[in-house]
């Protein structure tokens, strides 16, 4: 049997950008390589198969099989197929509610479809059960924020990104945008 960890996969949408994840995996097989092409952001014809076929053929335990699910939804955000990533979101959330990364990137999801609201709600879910590189979604949640003209949470937000991953620039960029006044 094939065992995947599925460790992160928060997303980081960027207008006008590819999609960014990462992913840590453990075992071999397709799931496995559904999961580097995740982590490597390849979402070729060849890393949908694989994650198509680990779905399909593979003896996952639920936590690998909802992981595999999320994974393919990153490749499908890179491809922008929002609709098949949210149906993908949804399976790994109906096998295993309690996967923060699957409710952190079905707010990615909907960060990219301009629904915020929705992606607010997902993204705060995700944080609460908890994910890998949370700085990502605090980055996600600091563009949602921005969507929904809340500039001084997302300020916050970008701060926390920056704060979590220090050697991360592109969270620092953003906050080079603000200007911090006082009363």
């Amino acid at each position: 049997m094939t065992r995947c960890l599925l460790a992160g996969a928060a997303l980081v949408v960027l207008v006008g950008a590819p999609a960014q994840a990462a992913v840590t995996v453990i075992g071999n097989g397709m799931a496995h390589a559904c999961a580097e092409a995740a982590r490597h952001g390849q979402a070729d014809t060849d890393s949908m198969r694989a994650c198509d076929s680990a779905l399909a053929t593979e003896d996952l335990e639920p936590r690998d099989f909802a992981g595999t699910f999320v994974n393919r939804a990153i490749l499908e955000m890179i491809q922008r197929d929002y609709v098949r990533a949210r149906m993908d979101l949804d399976h790994a959330i109906g096998i295993q509610p309690r996967l923060g990364a699957a409710w952190a990137n079905r707010g990615a999801v909907s960060l990219g479809q301009h629904r915020y609201q929705e992606a607010l709600a997902d993204i705060n879910k995700g944080l609460e059960l908890g994910v890998e590189e949370a700085e990502k979604v605090y980055f996600n949640r600091a563009l949602v924020y921005e969507g929904l003209d809340d500039e001084h949470s997302a300020y916050f937000d970008f701060e926390q990104a920056a704060t979590l991953s220090p050697n991360w620039d592109l969270p620092k960029q953003e906050l080079l945008r603000f200007t911090v006044t006082r009363p």
